[in-house]
């Protein structure tokens, strides 16, 4: 690993993960761990260029089609890839289908830019994860693969305790909190050979489970919220993302949105 790295650009591509979503600002708008990233190495390299191109609910066919050439035309430094993970929890997919894709998509990332990284998104626990378990870590081993062939960097967040921890997902069950976000951004400045701030992999402290109650609660309103109209979504073939621009189109110098 490369120590004490110095990068100048970062393009970020894929979904709602990257996008940033349940990292929610004041203004409502999302941060995430890509705009905590950028924002570090903005800190460590004076004109750093960011890009972040992810959509929320796109599939990995949408992610080539839309993303993967744009972001390659940049010429970036850094190129981010996560995707994939959306097609493993429809009811229906085609595994090939989606391995030939990223496969795409690191074939024409890779040569342009300096250090492409790859990904093993973390998974909450529970049943619906345990469900479709076998198509993420089929994914995963893919993503090994091509990062052996195409000398990329992969940032393994899967089977992490800490990231696993139901306190660290927002109530739609599917995205990570602020404190996720800030784990995983830690986690990615790491994989980059930066030197680490602190341990992104540290459980949290034990604290007394729910009730029967209040678990209740949380279950109706989970599906009142986000279940229902997640399933809508299914069955009518829409996405959360259709009509939502990338959510940082060009790659221009990176500024503090808080500043």
């Amino acid at each position: 690993m490369q120590m004490n790295a110095k990068y100048t650009s970062l393009v970020a591509v894929g979904d709602s993960f990257t996008e940033g979503m349940s990292d929610r600002l004041p203004d409502g708008s999302y941060r995430g761990w890509a705009d905590l990233l950028a924002a570090r190495m903005a800190a460590a390299s004076p004109g750093f260029r960011y890009a972040n191109l992810a959509v929320r609910g796109k599939l990995i066919r949408q992610i080539v089609d839309e993303q993967v050439d744009v972001a390659a035309a940049m010429q970036p430094d850094v190129i981010t890839l996560v995707g994939g993970l959306n097609d493993t929890l429809r009811p229906k997919c085609d595994m090939v289908r989606v391995r030939d894709l990223l496969e795409e998509a690191v074939e024409r990332l890779a040569p342009s830019c300096k250090k492409l990284v790859l990904m093993h998104s973390p998974g909450r626990n529970g049943p619906v994860f345990q469900r479709f378990r076998p198509r993420i870590e089929e994914l995963f081993k893919h993503i090994d693969d091509l990062a052996v062939r195409h000398d990329a960097t992969v940032v393994n967040l899967y089977g992490s305790a800490a990231l696993g921890d139901q306190r660290l997902w927002d109530v739609d069950r599917l995205h990570l909190t602020a404190e996720g976000h800030r784990r995983v951004a830690e986690a990615v400045w790491q994989g980059l050979g930066y030197a680490p701030e602190d341990d992104w992999n540290s459980v949290l402290p034990p604290t007394s489970p729910p009730n029967w109650g209040t678990r209740r609660v949380a279950d109706a309103r989970f599906a009142r919220q986000h279940l229902a109209p997640w399933i809508a979504r299914r069955l009518t073939g829409r996405s959360s993302g259709d009509g939502l621009p990338a959510k940082r189109p060009e790659l221009l110098p990176y500024e503090d949105p808080s500043a």
